[in-house]
């Protein structure tokens, strides 16, 4: 215990100077210029527009200026002496602030002990110029360095000024005046610069946590995409299956190679669904409990059950009208699930930030495709905050994706409500199938003018995404 204490000291002792060597020593007439203030600056932004190309070197003015006043008045208190100890290390510390502050230090030892009498009493070693320019190169220097470096800086001077009252008890000095004022001043500008500091940190680590939870909640939605469309591609490969092993059987004496052709396709074809069942199994490896209340009997969801979805969204107090134009036809599965979860989230972000008000749901069948606009009013009711903003038309954009389509979402400048419009590419029904031409020569549901393949309501080009 008695040999731990001291080797602790010395070693904390070792790394104070070695950090004052660092900060104060090593390059410390280093070009540093004070940069000039941000284009962002509410100084530079209130400037007058013919003024602002030079609004942000007006600190510089600012010293210089206060540099040569001080040189002026020192010149006429003490004489060029003064003028020159007082003003060049505030012109040196525009470019070199360490080295500066260094020079005004020498400076006032120098001062202090050269100088006997002087002609305004209680002003020694800074006399009043001198003062105030050494206090101006500290506080450039705590500007611009961490604030270890001001705390050195504090306590050199106070060590200075202790000195002098202790070998100079038969005169007055402003030590403490100095010491005093010094650590008021630089105190406040070192407080702001670490508050700025900090609110920047802060601001970027909620930038990286808001990526963060962007990049889950997209992750979650394949997650769920792929949950969903497994069912579906199981289906198909299942039916691939099933005919491949009795196609042999609806032929009398079929060739052997063509019976294990199909038994090939077969066995691909349950190789496929394992394989399936293996990345289903993976997907929920992360969360194996966010289907626990799903149905795994329960069939997917599509256009036909949206009725059922309308009346639960009526129950929970928004008011939904359902347009339907086109032919109705049937859709390949993936579209029919992936438009059905779109109105679905459309729905619930005007249930959560329009409470009270009217959605449309517009389900137009296009040539080409199927088309979707989901537009709700402004709220009527009290709007309660909803954390995780943004992430429903995270996972709308990332199923219109996924199907090769086109989706905006911003707001509609008439009445301050929300508008979805998406349009998603679909197969041809074959001709034998396909409805005849209206006498317009427009396809079914085709409002005049309206290209084809395009879905009502949608725009060209991004929107902005204000609310969600």
């Amino acid at each position: 215990m008695t040999e731990t204490i001291p080797r602790t000291e010395l070693r904390t002792i070792r790394r104070v100077i070695s950090d004052l060597r660092k900060d104060l020593f090593t390059d410390a007439f280093a070009l540093r210029p004070v940069p000039p203030l941000d284009a962002t600056h509410p100084l530079v932004r209130e400037m007058p527009q013919r003024f602002r190309p030079y609004a942000p070197w007006l600190p510089h003015a600012a010293l210089t200026a206060f540099a040569f006043y001080l040189m002026a008045v020192a010149v006429e208190i003490e004489g060029a002496d003064l003028a020159l100890v007082s003003g060049v290390p505030l012109l040196l510390a525009l470019y070199r602030p360490v080295g500066a502050w260094w020079l005004s230090f020498g400076g006032s030892i120098v001062w202090g002990l050269g100088i006997t009498d002087t002609s305004v009493g209680g002003t020694w070693p800074w006399p009043p110029t001198l003062f105030a320019s050494y206090i101006a190169v500290m506080v450039i220097v705590a500007f611009q360095n961490r604030p270890r470096v001001a705390g050195q800086m504090l306590l050199l001077t106070a060590g200075f000024g202790f000195a002098y009252d202790l070998f100079a008890d038969w005169r007055p000095t402003n030590s403490f005046p100095m010491v005093v004022t010094s650590c008021v001043i630089v105190g406040a500008v070192v407080a702001r610069r670490s508050l700025r500091e900090t609110k920047q940190q802060v601001a970027v680590q909620q930038s990286a946590t808001h990526e963060e939870r962007s990049r889950r909640t997209l992750l979650e939605e394949r997650a769920t995409i792929a949950r969903e469309l497994h069912d579906v591609v199981a289906h198909h490969m299942s039916v691939i299956a099933i005919q491949a092993e009795a196609a042999p059987y609806r032929v009398a004496n079929p060739p052997e190679e063509l019976a294990t052709s199909f038994a090939t396709i077969r066995e691909n074809a349950v190789a496929a669904l394992t394989e399936l069942r293996r990345v289903l199994g993976v997907v929920r490896a992360d969360d194996p409990d966010a289907y626990a209340d799903a149905d795994p009997e329960a069939p997917q969801p599509t256009l036909a059950t949206l009725d059922t979805l309308f009346a639960g969204v009526r129950a929970a107090g928004l008011t939904v009208e359902h347009i339907t134009t086109g032919a109705v036809r049937p859709l390949p599965s993936g579209v029919e699930l992936s438009a059905y979860r779109i109105v679905q989230e459309a729905l619930s972000n005007a249930l959560r930030h329009a409470p009270g008000s009217t959605a449309r749901v517009e389900v137009a069948y296009v040539l080409g495709g199927l088309g979707l606009r989901i537009v709700n009013g402004p709220p009527t009711q009290a709007v309660r905050p909803s954390p995780g903003m943004g992430h429903g038309l995270l996972g709308m954009r990332e199923r219109v994706a996924m199907l090769n389509g086109e989706m905006t979402a911003g707001a509609v400048e008439e009445d301050g409500g929300y508008e979805v419009a998406v349009f998603i590419p679909a197969a041809a029904v074959p001709e034998a199938e396909a409805p005849g031409p209206e006498p317009s020569g427009q396809a079914p549901g085709q409002a005049p003018g309206q290209a084809p393949g395009q879905a009502p309501g949608l725009k060209k080009g991004p929107a902005p995404e204000g609310r969600r």
